[in-house]
């Protein structure tokens, strides 16, 4: 039998969120073990979260995907603009309804790739997710000192506070939100302008309900954002799926010693994108999350 996916709406506040629920094939029996999965800045679900929501379901897991506020098919204002805190609250709001189904009564896995991994650090911290186990896939966990290495130093980071500055009054003034592309390889202004394939390719990521666009507002909230500094306070079992090649390899050693509960590393090869949607990459890390979740909810069904 195949895995049932579910359209489904999930309210962060007033803010409808655009949801899917992967259910494990008919048949299997007890109640399945339930994790929510989310993604990389400026993407939605029907990229990398899906995939691995679509695998773990075959392994028998219920698993939730959605669109951040403002991106997707979610509502909320200031589209396609990542705003960090906001996130933070669309993950509070997607864990405790998958905690309230049919098998996430004994805790809910979160499986956060990229981006979204530091996302969910600062959301264990508030000690306000019913979640029982986190797995980190190719996180990204950057502080002040280390994003500044990806935009110029110093001056690449005033420059685009500036532009945010400027983005910001235009929008107070006018209702407007000027864009520039999520991705463009070369250009400087884009949130990403580094090659990568994934975000170029309509056989990866480029996906069609992916809109190519970020808001200049972005930068004031990414740059900004610390993802090392709220690790000290989670005691969640954790797992933490990354390579050298993959980025920022040294925070993700940082974090992992910093928690108060028990954490795990587990090393492969393989680039940043590689871990989105590559076969011995997202092998190894689904293998990796499927025997960290089975030993830290409940026994093995």
């Amino acid at each position: 039998m195949p895995v049932e996916v579910r359209e489904l709406i999930i309210m962060s506040g007033d803010v409808p969120l655009a949801a899917r629920m992967f259910s494990p094939p008919a048949g299997t029996g007890t109640a399945p073990r339930v994790v929510v999965v989310t993604g990389s800045w400026l993407t939605v679900k029907e990229q990398m979260p899906d995939l691995y929501a679509q695998r773990l379901a075959e392994r028998g897991y219920t698993a939730l995907t959605f669109d951040f506020a403002g991106f997707g098919a979610s509502g909320g204002a200031l589209r396609q603009t990542e705003i960090p805190l906001r996130k933070i609250a669309d993950l509070t709001a997607v864990t405790r309804f998958a905690h309230s189904i049919h098998g996430g009564s004994d805790g809910v896995g979160l499986v956060s790739i990229c981006a979204s991994a530091q996302y969910a650090v600062h959301a264990l911290a508030t000690g306000n997710l019913p979640v029982a186990s986190f797995a980190s896939v190719a996180g990204w966990f950057h502080d002040p000192i280390a994003i500044a290495t990806f935009y110029g130093g110093a001056e690449g980071v005033a420059d685009r506070l500036d532009r945010a500055t400027r983005a910001t009054r235009t929008y107070l003034e006018t209702g407007q939100t000027p864009t520039v592309p999520a991705y463009a390889e070369g250009d400087d202004r884009a949130g990403m302008f580094i090659e990568m394939d994934y975000y170029a390719n309509p056989q990866r990521g480029a996906v069609p309900t992916w809109v190519n666009e970020m808001t200049e507002i972005t930068w004031s909230h990414w740059l900004t954002f610390d993802g090392l500094a709220a690790a000290y306070a989670i005691d969640t079992p954790s797992l933490f799926v990354h390579s050298d090649d993959a980025v920022f390899p040294d925070n993700i050693k940082t974090v992992a010693s910093r928690l108060n509960g028990p954490s795990r590393l587990e090393w492969t090869d393989g680039a940043q994108i590689d871990f989105y949607d590559q076969p011995a990459q997202v092998d190894f890390a689904v293998q990796a999350i499927d025997d960290h979740v089975a030993t830290t909810i409940g026994a093995r069904r």
